[in-house]
Protein backbone atom coordinates (compact mmCIF):
# COMPACT_ATOMS: atom_id res chain seq x y z
CA UNK A 1 0.00 0.00 0.00
CA UNK A 2 3.12 2.10 0.46
CA UNK A 3 1.59 5.24 1.97
CA UNK A 4 0.38 6.50 -1.39
CA UNK A 5 -3.17 7.31 -0.35
CA UNK A 6 -4.44 10.81 -1.22
CA UNK A 7 -3.15 13.49 1.10
CA UNK A 8 -6.65 14.62 2.04
CA UNK A 9 -6.92 11.46 4.15
CA UNK A 10 -4.27 12.93 6.46
CA UNK A 11 -5.97 16.26 7.01
CA UNK A 12 -6.72 16.84 10.65
CA UNK A 13 -10.15 17.67 11.92
CA UNK A 14 -12.72 19.45 9.82
CA UNK A 15 -10.41 20.54 7.02
CA UNK A 16 -9.53 17.00 5.92
CA UNK A 17 -13.17 15.92 6.06
CA UNK A 18 -14.35 18.93 4.09
CA UNK A 19 -11.72 18.37 1.42
CA UNK A 20 -12.69 14.74 1.07
CA UNK A 21 -16.33 15.76 0.76
CA UNK A 22 -15.42 18.21 -2.01
CA UNK A 23 -13.55 15.48 -3.89
CA UNK A 24 -16.48 13.08 -3.49
CA UNK A 25 -18.80 15.75 -4.91
CA UNK A 26 -16.46 16.05 -7.91
CA UNK A 27 -16.47 12.27 -8.37
CA UNK A 28 -20.27 12.20 -8.32
CA UNK A 29 -20.43 14.96 -10.93
CA UNK A 30 -17.91 13.13 -13.11
CA UNK A 31 -19.89 9.90 -12.79
CA UNK A 32 -23.07 11.74 -13.73
CA UNK A 33 -21.39 13.04 -16.89
CA UNK A 34 -20.28 9.56 -17.95
CA UNK A 35 -23.69 8.02 -17.24
CA UNK A 36 -25.71 10.76 -18.92
CA UNK A 37 -23.75 10.64 -22.14
CA UNK A 38 -24.31 6.92 -22.52
CA UNK A 39 -28.09 7.48 -22.88
CA UNK A 40 -28.89 11.17 -23.38
CA UNK A 41 -28.50 11.09 -27.17
CA UNK A 42 -31.06 8.32 -27.74
CA UNK A 43 -34.25 10.43 -27.74
CA UNK A 44 -32.70 13.22 -29.83
CA UNK A 45 -31.75 11.01 -32.79
CA UNK A 46 -34.66 12.20 -35.00
CA UNK A 47 -33.64 15.85 -34.55
CA UNK A 48 -29.96 15.07 -35.09
CA UNK A 49 -30.63 13.05 -38.25
CA UNK A 50 -33.02 15.70 -39.53
CA UNK A 51 -30.33 18.35 -39.14
CA UNK A 52 -27.18 16.45 -40.14
CA UNK A 53 -28.44 13.49 -42.19
CA UNK A 54 -26.60 10.18 -42.05
CA UNK A 55 -29.48 7.99 -40.87
CA UNK A 56 -27.82 4.81 -42.20
CA UNK A 57 -24.98 4.97 -39.69
CA UNK A 58 -26.35 7.00 -36.77
CA UNK A 59 -26.06 3.91 -34.51
CA UNK A 60 -22.35 4.70 -34.28
CA UNK A 61 -23.28 7.67 -32.10
CA UNK A 62 -23.73 5.04 -29.38
CA UNK A 63 -21.38 2.30 -30.53
CA UNK A 64 -18.45 4.64 -31.13
CA UNK A 65 -18.77 6.19 -27.68
CA UNK A 66 -19.04 2.86 -25.87
CA UNK A 67 -16.19 1.29 -27.86
CA UNK A 68 -13.89 4.22 -26.99
CA UNK A 69 -14.81 3.96 -23.30
CA UNK A 70 -14.20 0.20 -23.25
CA UNK A 71 -10.85 0.03 -25.03
CA UNK A 72 -9.41 2.98 -23.10
CA UNK A 73 -10.20 1.60 -19.62
CA UNK A 74 -7.09 -0.63 -19.27
CA UNK A 75 -4.83 2.18 -20.49
CA UNK A 76 -6.18 4.71 -18.00
CA UNK A 77 -6.01 2.17 -15.19
CA UNK A 78 -2.30 1.60 -15.75
CA UNK A 79 -1.60 5.32 -16.21
CA UNK A 80 -3.32 6.13 -12.91
CA UNK A 81 -1.12 3.57 -11.14
CA UNK A 82 1.96 5.09 -12.77
CA UNK A 83 1.34 8.84 -12.57
CA UNK A 84 -1.43 9.10 -9.96
CA UNK A 85 -5.20 9.46 -10.12
CA UNK A 86 -5.35 13.25 -10.26
CA UNK A 87 -3.50 13.87 -13.56
CA UNK A 88 -5.41 11.06 -15.28
CA UNK A 89 -8.80 12.31 -14.04
CA UNK A 90 -8.00 15.92 -14.92
CA UNK A 91 -6.78 14.96 -18.40
CA UNK A 92 -9.75 12.64 -18.98
CA UNK A 93 -12.26 15.30 -17.91
CA UNK A 94 -10.60 17.84 -20.19
CA UNK A 95 -10.75 15.42 -23.15
CA UNK A 96 -14.40 14.66 -22.37
CA UNK A 97 -15.31 18.36 -22.28
CA UNK A 98 -13.36 19.01 -25.49
CA UNK A 99 -15.28 16.18 -27.14
CA UNK A 100 -18.57 17.67 -25.88
CA UNK A 101 -17.72 21.08 -27.31
CA UNK A 102 -16.73 19.55 -30.65
CA UNK A 103 -19.96 17.48 -30.76
CA UNK A 104 -21.99 20.67 -30.30
CA UNK A 105 -20.15 22.18 -33.28
CA UNK A 106 -20.45 19.11 -35.55
CA UNK A 107 -21.38 19.89 -39.17
CA UNK A 108 -22.34 16.39 -40.36
CA UNK A 109 -22.94 12.89 -38.98
CA UNK A 110 -19.39 11.72 -39.67
CA UNK A 111 -17.93 14.59 -37.66
CA UNK A 112 -20.39 14.01 -34.82
CA UNK A 113 -19.46 10.31 -34.63
CA UNK A 114 -15.74 11.18 -34.61
CA UNK A 115 -16.26 13.69 -31.80
CA UNK A 116 -18.36 11.16 -29.85
CA UNK A 117 -15.34 8.86 -29.98
CA UNK A 118 -13.25 11.70 -28.52
CA UNK A 119 -15.86 11.99 -25.77
CA UNK A 120 -15.60 8.26 -25.14
CA UNK A 121 -11.83 8.47 -24.77
CA UNK A 122 -12.41 10.96 -21.96
CA UNK A 123 -15.30 8.93 -20.57
CA UNK A 124 -13.01 5.91 -20.06
CA UNK A 125 -10.87 8.00 -17.71
CA UNK A 126 -13.97 9.21 -15.84
CA UNK A 127 -15.40 5.74 -15.25
CA UNK A 128 -12.24 3.93 -14.22
CA UNK A 129 -10.52 6.67 -12.21
CA UNK A 130 -13.65 7.68 -10.30
CA UNK A 131 -14.14 4.10 -9.09
CA UNK A 132 -10.46 3.82 -8.15
CA UNK A 133 -10.38 7.12 -6.26
CA UNK A 134 -13.48 6.09 -4.33
CA UNK A 135 -11.47 3.16 -2.96
CA UNK A 136 -8.43 5.37 -2.30
CA UNK A 137 -10.38 7.93 -0.29
CA UNK A 138 -12.14 5.57 2.10
CA UNK A 139 -11.02 2.64 4.26
CA UNK A 140 -12.63 -0.73 3.70
CA UNK A 141 -15.41 -0.30 6.24
CA UNK A 142 -16.59 2.94 4.56
CA UNK A 143 -16.25 1.96 0.90
CA UNK A 144 -19.77 0.55 0.54
CA UNK A 145 -21.19 4.00 1.36
CA UNK A 146 -19.27 5.87 -1.36
CA UNK A 147 -19.78 3.07 -3.89
CA UNK A 148 -23.52 3.11 -3.16
CA UNK A 149 -23.57 6.87 -3.75
CA UNK A 150 -21.83 6.42 -7.09
CA UNK A 151 -24.25 3.61 -8.01
CA UNK A 152 -27.16 5.90 -7.19
CA UNK A 153 -25.72 8.71 -9.31
CA UNK A 154 -25.16 6.31 -12.19
CA UNK A 155 -28.67 4.87 -11.96
CA UNK A 156 -30.43 8.23 -11.71
CA UNK A 157 -28.35 9.73 -14.53
CA UNK A 158 -28.84 6.74 -16.81
CA UNK A 159 -32.61 6.81 -16.29
CA UNK A 160 -32.86 10.60 -16.60
CA UNK A 161 -30.65 10.75 -19.70
CA UNK A 162 -33.28 9.96 -22.36
CA UNK A 163 -35.78 12.37 -20.76
CA UNK A 164 -33.27 15.21 -20.51
CA UNK A 165 -32.17 14.61 -24.09
CA UNK A 166 -35.74 14.67 -25.34
CA UNK A 167 -36.57 17.91 -23.51
CA UNK A 168 -33.45 19.68 -24.79
CA UNK A 169 -34.01 18.49 -28.35
CA UNK A 170 -37.69 19.48 -28.31
CA UNK A 171 -37.52 22.86 -26.57
CA UNK A 172 -34.00 24.09 -27.25
CA UNK A 173 -31.63 22.45 -29.73
CA UNK A 174 -29.98 19.04 -29.83
CA UNK A 175 -26.55 20.71 -29.53
CA UNK A 176 -27.41 21.67 -25.94
CA UNK A 177 -27.25 17.95 -25.11
CA UNK A 178 -23.48 18.32 -25.33
CA UNK A 179 -23.12 21.91 -24.19
CA UNK A 180 -24.81 21.13 -20.86
CA UNK A 181 -21.76 19.01 -20.01
CA UNK A 182 -19.47 22.04 -19.95
CA UNK A 183 -20.59 23.77 -16.72
CA UNK A 184 -21.01 20.45 -14.86
CA UNK A 185 -17.59 19.25 -15.97
CA UNK A 186 -15.99 22.60 -15.18
CA UNK A 187 -17.22 22.43 -11.58
CA UNK A 188 -15.95 18.85 -11.22
CA UNK A 189 -12.60 19.83 -12.70
CA UNK A 190 -12.23 22.80 -10.37
CA UNK A 191 -13.04 20.70 -7.30
CA UNK A 192 -10.49 18.04 -8.27
CA UNK A 193 -7.73 20.56 -8.99
CA UNK A 194 -8.47 22.55 -5.82
CA UNK A 195 -9.02 19.80 -3.26
CA UNK A 196 -7.34 16.55 -4.34
CA UNK A 197 -3.66 16.38 -3.37
CA UNK A 198 -1.65 13.21 -3.83
CA UNK A 199 1.83 12.53 -2.45
CA UNK A 200 4.71 11.81 -4.79
CA UNK A 201 4.95 8.23 -5.93
CA UNK A 202 7.52 5.89 -4.46
CA UNK A 203 10.42 4.71 -6.59
CA UNK A 204 9.96 1.80 -8.94
CA UNK A 205 12.27 -0.38 -6.82
CA UNK A 206 10.35 0.41 -3.67
CA UNK A 207 7.03 -0.25 -5.39
CA UNK A 208 8.27 -3.58 -6.70
CA UNK A 209 9.62 -4.57 -3.29
CA UNK A 210 6.47 -3.50 -1.51
CA UNK A 211 4.39 -5.33 -4.09
CA UNK A 212 6.36 -8.55 -3.51
CA UNK A 213 6.03 -8.23 0.25
CA UNK A 214 2.38 -7.34 -0.12
CA UNK A 215 1.79 -10.45 -2.23
CA UNK A 216 3.52 -12.57 0.40
CA UNK A 217 1.40 -11.01 3.11
CA UNK A 218 -1.66 -11.59 0.98
CA UNK A 219 -0.84 -15.26 0.57
CA UNK A 220 -0.12 -15.61 4.27
CA UNK A 221 -3.42 -14.02 5.24
CA UNK A 222 -5.52 -15.61 2.53
CA UNK A 223 -7.60 -17.44 5.07
CA UNK A 224 -8.50 -14.34 7.06
CA UNK A 225 -10.80 -11.99 5.19
CA UNK A 226 -10.43 -8.55 6.68
CA UNK A 227 -7.28 -9.47 8.58
CA UNK A 228 -4.90 -6.69 9.47
CA UNK A 229 -2.29 -5.83 6.88
CA UNK A 230 1.13 -7.15 7.80
CA UNK A 231 3.87 -4.78 8.85
CA UNK A 232 6.02 -5.76 5.87
CA UNK A 233 4.16 -3.74 3.21
CA UNK A 234 4.02 -0.74 5.51
CA UNK A 235 7.76 -0.84 6.02
CA UNK A 236 8.23 -0.13 2.34
CA UNK A 237 6.68 3.30 2.78
CA UNK A 238 9.83 4.63 4.34
CA UNK A 239 11.60 4.70 0.99
CA UNK A 240 8.92 6.87 -0.56
CA UNK A 241 11.13 9.91 -0.45
CA UNK A 242 13.77 8.28 -2.66
CA UNK A 243 14.32 9.82 -6.03
CA UNK A 244 11.95 8.16 -8.46
CA UNK A 245 13.22 7.23 -11.90
CA UNK A 246 11.29 8.47 -14.87
CA UNK A 247 8.18 6.35 -15.34
CA UNK A 248 8.13 4.15 -18.40
CA UNK A 249 4.86 4.00 -20.29
CA UNK A 250 4.06 1.00 -22.45
CA UNK A 251 2.85 2.98 -25.44
CA UNK A 252 3.29 0.01 -27.79
CA UNK A 253 1.08 -2.05 -25.51
CA UNK A 254 -1.48 0.73 -25.28
CA UNK A 255 -1.66 0.98 -29.08
CA UNK A 256 -1.97 -2.80 -29.40
CA UNK A 257 -4.75 -2.92 -26.79
CA UNK A 258 -6.60 -0.09 -28.57
CA UNK A 259 -6.31 -1.80 -31.95
CA UNK A 260 -7.23 -5.27 -30.68
CA UNK A 261 -10.17 -4.12 -28.57
CA UNK A 262 -11.44 -1.79 -31.27
CA UNK A 263 -11.40 -4.46 -34.00
CA UNK A 264 -12.98 -7.23 -31.91
CA UNK A 265 -15.66 -5.02 -30.38
CA UNK A 266 -16.48 -3.52 -33.78
CA UNK A 267 -16.85 -7.04 -35.18
CA UNK A 268 -19.30 -7.87 -32.38
CA UNK A 269 -21.25 -4.62 -32.74
CA UNK A 270 -21.57 -4.78 -36.52
CA UNK A 271 -21.94 -8.54 -36.92
CA UNK A 272 -25.47 -9.45 -37.92
CA UNK A 273 -26.25 -5.75 -38.49
CA UNK A 274 -23.95 -4.26 -41.12
CA UNK A 275 -23.06 -7.70 -42.52
CA UNK A 276 -24.01 -11.35 -41.88
CA UNK A 277 -22.07 -13.21 -39.20
CA UNK A 278 -20.43 -15.65 -41.62
CA UNK A 279 -19.75 -13.10 -44.36
CA UNK A 280 -16.27 -12.15 -45.58
CA UNK A 281 -16.17 -8.80 -43.71
CA UNK A 282 -17.19 -10.48 -40.43
CA UNK A 283 -14.64 -13.29 -40.75
CA UNK A 284 -11.95 -10.79 -41.73
CA UNK A 285 -12.65 -8.62 -38.69
CA UNK A 286 -12.60 -11.54 -36.27
CA UNK A 287 -9.47 -12.96 -37.91
CA UNK A 288 -7.71 -9.60 -37.61
CA UNK A 289 -8.84 -9.28 -34.00
CA UNK A 290 -7.48 -12.71 -33.07
CA UNK A 291 -4.16 -11.88 -34.75
CA UNK A 292 -4.02 -8.68 -32.71
CA UNK A 293 -4.65 -10.69 -29.54
CA UNK A 294 -1.42 -12.54 -30.27
CA UNK A 295 0.34 -9.20 -30.84
CA UNK A 296 -0.93 -7.88 -27.50
CA UNK A 297 0.33 -10.96 -25.65
CA UNK A 298 3.77 -10.74 -27.27
CA UNK A 299 4.11 -6.99 -26.67
CA UNK A 300 2.91 -7.16 -23.07
CA UNK A 301 5.19 -10.06 -22.17
CA UNK A 302 8.22 -7.98 -23.19
CA UNK A 303 7.12 -4.69 -21.64
CA UNK A 304 8.71 -3.51 -18.39
CA UNK A 305 5.42 -1.91 -17.23
CA UNK A 306 2.70 -3.62 -19.30
CA UNK A 307 -0.72 -2.01 -19.75
CA UNK A 308 -2.37 -5.36 -18.98
CA UNK A 309 0.04 -7.10 -16.58
CA UNK A 310 -0.09 -10.86 -16.29
CA UNK A 311 -0.90 -10.81 -12.58
CA UNK A 312 -4.41 -9.56 -13.39
CA UNK A 313 -5.22 -13.06 -14.62
CA UNK A 314 -2.78 -15.09 -12.50
CA UNK A 315 -4.36 -14.07 -9.19
CA UNK A 316 -7.42 -16.18 -8.47
CA UNK A 317 -9.47 -13.45 -6.85
CA UNK A 318 -9.02 -10.86 -9.62
CA UNK A 319 -9.47 -13.38 -12.43
CA UNK A 320 -12.67 -14.77 -10.89
CA UNK A 321 -14.15 -11.30 -10.34
CA UNK A 322 -13.26 -10.30 -13.91
CA UNK A 323 -15.05 -13.33 -15.34
CA UNK A 324 -18.05 -12.96 -13.02
CA UNK A 325 -18.54 -9.28 -13.90
CA UNK A 326 -18.13 -10.12 -17.58
CA UNK A 327 -21.09 -12.48 -17.15
CA UNK A 328 -22.95 -9.67 -15.34
CA UNK A 329 -22.45 -7.39 -18.35
CA UNK A 330 -23.74 -10.17 -20.59
CA UNK A 331 -26.96 -10.75 -18.64
CA UNK A 332 -27.68 -7.03 -18.16
CA UNK A 333 -28.37 -6.74 -21.90
CA UNK A 334 -31.57 -8.79 -21.60
CA UNK A 335 -33.57 -6.27 -19.54
CA UNK A 336 -31.76 -3.12 -20.69
CA UNK A 337 -32.22 -3.74 -24.43
CA UNK A 338 -35.16 -6.11 -24.82
CA UNK A 339 -37.54 -5.33 -21.95
CA UNK A 340 -38.76 -1.97 -23.40
CA UNK A 341 -39.66 -3.74 -26.65
CA UNK A 342 -41.49 -6.43 -24.67
CA UNK A 343 -43.37 -3.84 -22.62
CA UNK A 344 -44.57 -1.99 -25.72
CA UNK A 345 -45.20 -4.92 -28.06
CA UNK A 346 -46.61 -7.50 -25.65
CA UNK A 347 -48.02 -5.43 -22.79
CA UNK A 348 -49.22 -2.59 -25.03
CA UNK A 349 -47.56 0.20 -23.06
CA UNK A 350 -46.39 3.56 -24.37
CA UNK A 351 -42.70 4.51 -24.44
CA UNK A 352 -42.84 6.37 -21.10
CA UNK A 353 -44.58 3.54 -19.25
CA UNK A 354 -42.24 0.99 -20.85
CA UNK A 355 -39.29 3.02 -19.62
CA UNK A 356 -40.70 2.95 -16.11
CA UNK A 357 -40.93 -0.87 -16.14
CA UNK A 358 -37.21 -0.95 -16.91
CA UNK A 359 -36.19 1.87 -14.57
CA UNK A 360 -37.47 0.24 -11.37
CA UNK A 361 -34.34 -1.92 -11.13
CA UNK A 362 -32.27 1.25 -10.84
CA UNK A 363 -34.22 2.05 -7.67
CA UNK A 364 -33.53 -1.22 -5.87
CA UNK A 365 -29.95 -1.73 -7.15
CA UNK A 366 -28.24 1.10 -5.17
CA UNK A 367 -30.34 0.42 -2.06
CA UNK A 368 -29.32 -3.23 -2.10
CA UNK A 369 -25.71 -2.27 -2.76
CA UNK A 370 -25.67 0.08 0.22
CA UNK A 371 -27.06 -2.62 2.49
CA UNK A 372 -24.78 -5.38 1.18
CA UNK A 373 -22.06 -4.49 3.67
CA UNK A 374 -24.19 -5.92 6.49
CA UNK A 375 -24.22 -9.23 4.63
CA UNK A 376 -20.62 -9.54 3.47
CA UNK A 377 -19.27 -8.59 6.89
CA UNK A 378 -20.96 -11.73 8.17
CA UNK A 379 -20.50 -14.24 5.35
CA UNK A 380 -17.76 -12.72 3.16
CA UNK A 381 -17.54 -11.07 -0.24
CA UNK A 382 -17.76 -14.23 -2.34
CA UNK A 383 -20.72 -15.80 -0.59
CA UNK A 384 -22.66 -12.51 -0.62
CA UNK A 385 -22.10 -12.16 -4.36
CA UNK A 386 -23.13 -15.79 -4.90
CA UNK A 387 -26.31 -15.21 -2.91
CA UNK A 388 -27.19 -12.21 -5.07
CA UNK A 389 -26.43 -14.01 -8.33
CA UNK A 390 -28.40 -17.11 -7.31
CA UNK A 391 -31.43 -14.89 -6.71
CA UNK A 392 -30.84 -13.12 -10.05
CA UNK A 393 -30.69 -16.46 -11.89
CA UNK A 394 -34.02 -17.57 -10.38
CA UNK A 395 -35.66 -14.27 -11.34
CA UNK A 396 -34.36 -14.47 -14.91
CA UNK A 397 -35.56 -18.07 -15.22
CA UNK A 398 -38.97 -16.93 -13.92
CA UNK A 399 -39.47 -14.31 -16.65
CA UNK A 400 -40.33 -16.81 -19.43
CA UNK A 401 -43.02 -18.25 -17.14
CA UNK A 402 -45.01 -15.00 -17.24
CA UNK A 403 -48.41 -15.41 -18.91
CA UNK A 404 -49.21 -13.88 -22.29
CA UNK A 405 -49.90 -11.00 -22.41
CA UNK A 406 -49.86 -10.73 -18.60
CA UNK A 407 -50.19 -7.78 -16.26
CA UNK A 408 -47.77 -4.86 -16.06
CA UNK A 409 -47.01 -5.43 -12.37
CA UNK A 410 -45.51 -8.86 -13.06
CA UNK A 411 -42.39 -7.87 -15.05
CA UNK A 412 -42.15 -4.69 -12.96
CA UNK A 413 -41.92 -6.73 -9.75
CA UNK A 414 -39.34 -9.05 -11.31
CA UNK A 415 -37.21 -6.07 -12.35
CA UNK A 416 -37.45 -4.53 -8.88
CA UNK A 417 -36.24 -7.79 -7.32
CA UNK A 418 -33.59 -8.25 -10.00
CA UNK A 419 -32.07 -4.85 -9.21
CA UNK A 420 -31.84 -5.83 -5.55
CA UNK A 421 -30.17 -9.14 -6.42
CA UNK A 422 -27.59 -7.55 -8.73
CA UNK A 423 -26.78 -4.84 -6.18
CA UNK A 424 -26.01 -7.63 -3.72
CA UNK A 425 -23.76 -9.21 -6.35
CA UNK A 426 -21.78 -6.38 -7.93
CA UNK A 427 -20.75 -4.07 -5.10
CA UNK A 428 -19.25 -6.73 -2.78
CA UNK A 429 -17.09 -7.96 -5.66
CA UNK A 430 -15.84 -4.47 -6.57
CA UNK A 431 -15.15 -3.49 -2.96
CA UNK A 432 -13.63 -6.89 -2.27
CA UNK A 433 -11.27 -7.00 -5.24
CA UNK A 434 -10.14 -3.40 -4.69
CA UNK A 435 -9.31 -4.32 -1.11
CA UNK A 436 -6.97 -7.17 -2.11
CA UNK A 437 -4.42 -4.85 -3.76
CA UNK A 438 -2.38 -1.85 -2.73
CA UNK A 439 -2.45 1.65 -4.18
CA UNK A 440 0.02 0.91 -6.99
CA UNK A 441 -2.17 -1.88 -8.38
CA UNK A 442 -5.67 -0.59 -7.63
CA UNK A 443 -6.15 1.42 -10.83
CA UNK A 444 -5.20 -1.51 -13.06
CA UNK A 445 -7.37 -3.90 -11.05
CA UNK A 446 -10.42 -1.63 -11.14
CA UNK A 447 -9.99 -0.97 -14.86
CA UNK A 448 -9.77 -4.69 -15.62
CA UNK A 449 -13.03 -5.32 -13.76
CA UNK A 450 -14.87 -2.51 -15.58
CA UNK A 451 -13.35 -3.54 -18.92
CA UNK A 452 -14.66 -7.10 -18.53
CA UNK A 453 -18.13 -5.85 -17.61
CA UNK A 454 -18.24 -3.50 -20.63
CA UNK A 455 -16.96 -6.25 -22.92
CA UNK A 456 -19.64 -8.59 -21.58
CA UNK A 457 -22.31 -6.03 -22.46
CA UNK A 458 -20.99 -5.73 -26.00
CA UNK A 459 -20.94 -9.51 -26.41
CA UNK A 460 -24.41 -9.75 -24.91
CA UNK A 461 -25.85 -7.29 -27.40
CA UNK A 462 -24.43 -9.34 -30.28
CA UNK A 463 -25.33 -12.79 -28.91
CA UNK A 464 -28.81 -11.99 -27.65
CA UNK A 465 -29.62 -9.98 -30.76
CA UNK A 466 -28.83 -13.08 -32.82
CA UNK A 467 -30.93 -15.23 -30.46
CA UNK A 468 -33.94 -12.90 -30.69
CA UNK A 469 -33.75 -12.65 -34.47
CA UNK A 470 -33.39 -16.43 -34.77
CA UNK A 471 -36.52 -17.06 -32.67
CA UNK A 472 -38.49 -14.49 -34.66
CA UNK A 473 -37.38 -16.04 -37.94
CA UNK A 474 -38.54 -19.46 -36.73
CA UNK A 475 -41.91 -18.23 -35.41
CA UNK A 476 -42.66 -16.03 -38.43
CA UNK A 477 -41.33 -18.30 -41.15
CA UNK A 478 -38.19 -16.23 -41.80
CA UNK A 479 -40.02 -12.91 -42.17
CA UNK A 480 -38.05 -10.01 -40.69
CA UNK A 481 -35.91 -9.36 -37.64
CA UNK A 482 -36.60 -7.68 -34.30
CA UNK A 483 -36.07 -4.14 -35.61
CA UNK A 484 -38.41 -4.47 -38.58
CA UNK A 485 -41.06 -6.26 -36.53
CA UNK A 486 -40.90 -3.58 -33.83
CA UNK A 487 -41.38 -0.84 -36.45
CA UNK A 488 -44.41 -2.70 -37.78
CA UNK A 489 -45.86 -2.84 -34.29
CA UNK A 490 -45.33 0.89 -33.93
CA UNK A 491 -47.37 1.53 -37.04
CA UNK A 492 -50.17 -0.71 -35.75
CA UNK A 493 -49.94 -3.19 -38.62
CA UNK A 494 -48.67 -6.30 -36.79
CA UNK A 495 -51.08 -9.14 -35.93
CA UNK A 496 -51.31 -11.01 -32.64
CA UNK A 497 -49.05 -13.78 -33.97
CA UNK A 498 -46.23 -11.26 -34.31
CA UNK A 499 -46.71 -10.09 -30.74
CA UNK A 500 -46.53 -13.68 -29.54
CA UNK A 501 -43.36 -14.16 -31.57
CA UNK A 502 -41.77 -11.15 -29.87
CA UNK A 503 -42.78 -12.54 -26.46
CA UNK A 504 -41.10 -15.86 -27.35
CA UNK A 505 -37.96 -14.05 -28.58
CA UNK A 506 -37.63 -12.03 -25.37
CA UNK A 507 -38.28 -15.14 -23.28
CA UNK A 508 -35.42 -16.88 -25.11
CA UNK A 509 -33.15 -13.91 -24.39
CA UNK A 510 -34.02 -14.04 -20.69
CA UNK A 511 -33.23 -17.76 -20.62
CA UNK A 512 -29.84 -16.92 -22.10
CA UNK A 513 -29.37 -14.26 -19.43
CA UNK A 514 -30.28 -16.80 -16.75
CA UNK A 515 -27.58 -19.11 -18.15
CA UNK A 516 -25.08 -16.22 -17.91
CA UNK A 517 -26.13 -15.70 -14.27
CA UNK A 518 -25.58 -19.40 -13.61
CA UNK A 519 -22.14 -19.12 -15.21
CA UNK A 520 -21.25 -16.19 -12.92
CA UNK A 521 -22.36 -18.23 -9.90
CA UNK A 522 -20.22 -21.20 -10.95
CA UNK A 523 -17.19 -19.01 -11.62
CA UNK A 524 -17.32 -17.66 -8.08
CA UNK A 525 -18.00 -21.08 -6.59
CA UNK A 526 -15.16 -22.85 -8.41
CA UNK A 527 -12.52 -20.14 -8.94
CA UNK A 528 -12.86 -17.46 -6.28
CA UNK A 529 -11.39 -18.09 -2.81
CA UNK A 530 -14.03 -18.37 -0.11
CA UNK A 531 -12.28 -15.60 1.84
CA UNK A 532 -10.80 -12.75 -0.18
CA UNK A 533 -7.18 -11.96 0.83
CA UNK A 534 -8.04 -8.47 2.04
CA UNK A 535 -5.40 -5.89 3.00
CA UNK A 536 -6.99 -3.51 5.51
CA UNK A 537 -6.03 0.16 5.45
Amino acid sequence: MGGAEPAIRKGAGRTGTDRRGAVVAALMLAMALAALDATIVSTAVPQIVGDLGGFSYFSWLFSGYLLAVTVSLPVYGKLSDTFGRKPVLVAGTAVFLLGSLLCAAAWNMGALIAFRIVQGLGGGALQGTVQTLAADLYPLRERPRIQARLSTVWAVSAVAGPGVGGVLAAYADWRWIFLVNLPIGAVALWLIVRHLHEPERESAATRAGAGAEESAATRAGAGLEGAEESAAPRAGAGAEGAAAPRARVDWAGALAVFACGGVLLTALVQGGVAWPWLSAPSLAMFGTGLALVVVVVLVERRAAEPIIPGWVWRRRTIAAVNLALGALGLLMVAPAVFLPTYAQAVLGLGPVAAGFVLSVWTLSWPVSAALSQHVYRRIGFRDTAMLGMAAAALLLFAFPLLPYPGAVWQPTLLMLLLGGALGLFQLPLIVGVQSTVGWSERGTTTASVLFCRQTGQTMGAAVFGAVANGVLATRLGGAGDLDSVTRALGSGTAPDATRRAIADAVHAVYLGAACAATLAFLVLLLLAPRKFPVLTD
